[in-house]
């Protein structure tokens, strides 16, 4: 059974740093692209990051210069970095991953973690 399992959310204020986890088990890890989506309320999942295998990494635009994505295959681990936070950044933060290649929208990620939330106070 693959599982993603997200950690690291929490409440913080606005200028501040945070970084997000996800474990993944169940797959081969080292084989599968990731990426970082997020969720506000109202709002539809939104793309945030994603790293490939080679890897290379890939950003939403209003995320650029602030966060960075990663991964540690020794450790079925992918991070988010997040620096600078602004309130628009609260959010429920989701882990995913893919087999294959797409574009960075929901529909091309086979799995999913349940997320973490993520609230950036002014």
């Amino acid at each position: 059974q693959v599982q993603l399992v997200e950690s690291g959310g929490g409440l913080v204020q606005a200028g501040d740093s945070l970084t997000l986890s996800c474990a993944a088990s169940g797959l081969a890890f080292s084989h599968y692209a990731m990426g970082w989506f997020r969720q506000a309320p109202g709002k539809e999942r939104e793309f945030v990051a994603h790293i490939s295998g080679t890897p290379s990494t890939y950003y939403a635009d209003f995320v650029k210069g602030r966060f960075t994505i990663s991964r540690d295959n020794a450790k079925n681990t992918l991070y988010l970095q997040m620096k600078s936070l602004k309130p628009e950044d609260t959010a429920v933060y989701y882990c995913s991953a893919r087999s294959g290649g797409g574009y960075f929208t929901p529909s091309d990620y086979d799995y999913w973690g349940q997320g973490t939330q993520v609230t950036v106070s002014s």
